[in-house]
């Protein structure tokens, strides 16, 4: 299935809240800034990120097909594609920011960010970014064959990290390169899943699949893992699996909930789930 964005032309314990507050408005603005735009974003919990995007979880589930369509009316109607992977990156990174402090992890080491060649890698870099300017150690980890990624916008946001003195940017290749990075995983303050965004059909291949591996054993040696917009191998749609999977403690999606993730096996693998708005219009929704 196809990435997030296309161009027009067992892990650590989580407390869990409530459901958002009763008469949550299913709006697609009001009061509350956009991701990017939020400067109170980082003081939240997740309880408190849950609270704030309450609006956009209480909209009504979609599938993949749908939201790429959204996705791809908002970019035709002017809304840039760079700036909803800012709001999706920065959402990413308020996110993971709260999951380390809940899971009480800062100080052990850096966040690994696995990102993928497409635009669902490119929030994860965002996200890297961001985190790194809140003070937290990043090791962003590009997974391709490639040495850049491969649409524009992820590739302008990789180029950026190199003026990111808390990121370090590493190049992984082959399955090797993923047995390299992972020889101290258990000492990662949290692991970001941001390999493929709509699920996948078919078989993975490395370094792909021997990265989901990796996050499956950064998991069961306790790491808190995230996921962006849905766990790699987790159909947005269906909710269906494929081997290997990822299994997150936390994933955040992005403009309205996935019918994929209201699955039972897809709640099974998605963890907590934050819906997080990235700036798409209501008249794109509607199209």
């Amino acid at each position: 299935m196809p990435d997030r964005y296309p161009s027009p032309t067992p892990g650590a314990q989580l407390v869990r809240d409530g459901p958002p507050a009763a008469g949550a408005a299913a709006s697609f603005s009001g009061d509350v800034p956009l991701p990017a735009d939020d400067p109170a974003l980082f003081d939240l919990d997740l309880g408190g990120l849950r609270r704030r995007w309450a609006p956009a979880a209480a909209l009504s589930a979609i599938g993949a097909e749908t939201m790429t369509g959204a996705d791809l009316r908002a970019q035709a109607m002017g809304v840039p594609g760079e700036r909803l992977m800012e709001h999706a990156g920065t959402a990413v990174a308020a996110a993971v920011h709260a999951l380390v402090l809940a899971t009480d992890r800062a100080a052990l080491g850096p966040v690994l960010v696995l990102a993928g060649p497409g635009n669902n890698g490119g929030d994860g870099l965002v996200a890297a970014r961001r985190l790194a300017r809140h003070g937290q150690r990043v090791v962003a980890a590009l997974v391709a064959s490639e040495s850049r990624p491969g649409t524009p916008d992820a590739a302008r946001n990789w180029d950026r990290l190199a003026a990111e003195p808390g990121v370090e940017r590493i190049h992984v290749r082959t399955a090797h390169d993923v047995v390299l990075l992972g020889g101290s995983i258990e000492r990662a303050a949290a692991v970001v899943d941001a390999l493929l965004g709509t699920g996948v059909r078919g078989t993975l291949r490395d370094p792909i699949r021997s990265a989901v591996e990796l996050v499956g054993r950064a998991r069961a040696a306790g790491v808190p893992v995230a996921a962006v917009d849905t766990p790699t191998s987790v159909d947005l749609t269906s909710g269906d699996p494929s081997e290997p999977v990822v299994r997150a403690d936390l994933t955040i999606t992005f403009h309205r909930p996935k019918t994929g993730l209201s699955t039972r096996r897809g709640r099974a693998l998605a963890g907590r789930v934050l819906v997080a708005p990235i700036g798409i219009p209501q008249e794109a929704d509607r199209a």
